[in-house]
């Protein structure tokens, strides 16, 4: 599937996939009539109508399997960004036990690494160009600032503690994000929807291929059931793309004020 389509909002994206639908109806449809124009019609009619329920079959175990792993994904990345979105909120209220200064750096740090989230792996996860490569400065800072705080009693030492671990967790949330954003479909799961849908087309056709209107309306009723289970699928492909897609609100509500 093209890049562009998945930035697409779900309308004009139901919009190309049906238009590229029909197109290779009517292109299956011309070439059954053309088989049947040079006398072919005989041979084409004796394939089984019985042919179509084990393609049938197929497609739509492949439909469910893929409906399986996107909407898995998708869940994945909301559970992902809720860890983060919580961890940070942990980081924020435990600064609190710090000293007037450190707790501002805290905060400020804090800000800024949702706001980086925000402005610049959000984009670059929707392109799938999100990499571990640089860690943000914020997960070294943090646990820097909280190291040389000195801890006045064993309270202090526990949120010390407490505080390290709940800014990892949300450092580890950060990069379970990134490795989710890089899911997608891989073109030999396209390749194999696509190569059943037209072999069911074909089979359509060389059926009924002595009525072409039973020929039209069949082949146009299974393209678009199969133009929505496309529709379906490439909407919710990529967890952090397109018009549904798995936002930075639960982070952006936890971002402390200046």
């Amino acid at each position: 599937m093209p890049d562009w389509l998945y930035h697409l909002p779900v309308i004009w994206m139901s919009v190309v996939v049906i238009a590229g639908t029909a197109l290779v109806a009517a292109l299956v449809y011309g070439v059954a009539m053309a088989f049947a124009a040079h006398g072919r019609a005989p041979m084409l009619k004796a394939v089984s109508p019985v042919m179509l329920t084990p393609l049938a079959v197929l497609f739509g175990l492949i439909v469910a399997f893929l409906c399986s792993q996107v909407w898995g994904d998708a869940q994945r990345a909301n559970a992902t960004v809720a860890r983060e979105a919580s961890a940070l909120r942990t980081v924020i209220l435990l600064a609190a036990n710090f000293p007037g200064d450190a707790e501002t750096r805290i905060r400020a740090l804090v800000r800024r690494h949702i706001r980086d989230a925000v402005d610049k792996e959000w984009p670059a996860m929707a392109r799938q160009e999100a990499t571990l490569a640089t860690p943000s400065a914020e997960a070294a800072e943090i646990p820097e600032m909280t190291l040389i705080v000195r801890a006045q009693n064993e309270a202090g030492a526990v949120v010390q503690r407490e505080m390290l671990s709940a800014f990892q967790a949300a450092n580890d949330a950060r990069r379970e994000r990134i490795v989710i954003s890089q899911s997608s479909i891989n073109w030999i799961k396209w390749t194999a929807v696509f190569v059943l849908a037209i072999l069911i087309l074909f089979t359509i056709a060389f059926v009924h291929i002595d009525n072409r209107g039973t020929v039209a309306v069949a082949m146009t009723i299974f393209s678009v059931g199969a133009a929505t289970c496309i529709v379906l699928i490439a909407a919710h492909n990529r967890p952090f793309t397109g018009e549904i897609r798995v936002g930075p609100v639960l982070l952006l509500q936890i971002m402390p004020r200046q």
